[in-house]
């Protein structure tokens, strides 16, 4: 199988759309979390994942946009969700609120979330010490997660979770737990605005990430125009 890995698109539709133009065919798309927020398309983006019917989880901001607290996101955070909550329809709000917070796909050896297994709305899986802690958590040999909005891999060495740094690598899947990040495809935070992806292929066991160019300059247009903060339009020049 070759599943393509999404995260983090932010409700952006220029990003999300490039990406499905790139990967090409499929036989399966996964999204763990944040499909809304900060960006200027949620109802757009959502329908779109729908379409190509992606197997997803719930992160922090798709919990608050099917209704959950916002009052812990920073003032830009906020102030999108809030406008991001007038722009979907009923049934939007509903499949967002009813995004299962972890996700094992029947047969695949990989546990989804958003954050981390143990804490999947807002935990950030960001250090060795955090993924060591979270072996526990899911039973699979590979866990998938987002929210950092950074391409990385921590891999069992020796009992000991190790970081493994990845932009455009190749990574075999040879039994050693893993947790591996897509990075972001609407919100980069690694200094490549670039969007940023994974495709496992089951058959040959590896993975792989890969960064697309998108339109950045309509996203941006897109986001002023709707009169969300303008820093959010001004960050995605420079992946951060």
């Amino acid at each position: 199988m070759r599943i393509v890995v999404l995260s983090d698109i932010h409700s952006n539709l220029n990003a999300l759309e490039a990406v499905l133009s790139a990967v090409g065919a499929a036989d399966a798309v996964w999204h763990l979390g944040d499909t809304v927020g900060y960006g200027p398309q949620p109802q757009a983006v959502v329908d779109r994942l729908r379409a190509v019917g992606a197997l997803g989880v719930r992160g922090n901001h798709d919990d608050a946009g099917g209704g959950g607290c916002i009052e812990f996101f920073n003032p830009d955070g906020y102030r999108a969700m809030e406008w991001t909550r007038t722009q979907i329809d009923e049934p939007t709000r509903l499949y967002l609120a009813g995004l299962p917070e972890r996700r094992t796909p029947e047969g695949s050896g990989f546990t989804l979330a958003h954050g981390s297994p143990s804490d999947p709305i807002w935990e950030y899986m960001d250090s060795p010490e955090v993924a060591q802690a979270n072996l526990a958590a899911f039973a699979t040999p590979y866990c998938l997660v987002g929210h950092t909005h950074v391409p990385l891999v921590f891999r069992e060495s020796r009992g000991r979770m190790k970081a493994m740094h990845v932009d455009q690598g190749r990574l075999g899947l040879d039994g050693r737990r893993m947790i591996l990040n897509p990075g972001s495809v609407g919100q980069p935070r690694d200094g490549d605005p670039r969007s940023s992806y994974m495709v496992i292929d089951t058959n040959a066991a590896e993975a792989t990430w890969h960064r697309v160019e998108y339109d950045i300059g309509a996203t941006q247009a897109a986001i002023v125009a709707a009169g969300l903060p303008p820093h959010l339009a001004r960050r995605l020049s420079f992946g951060r």
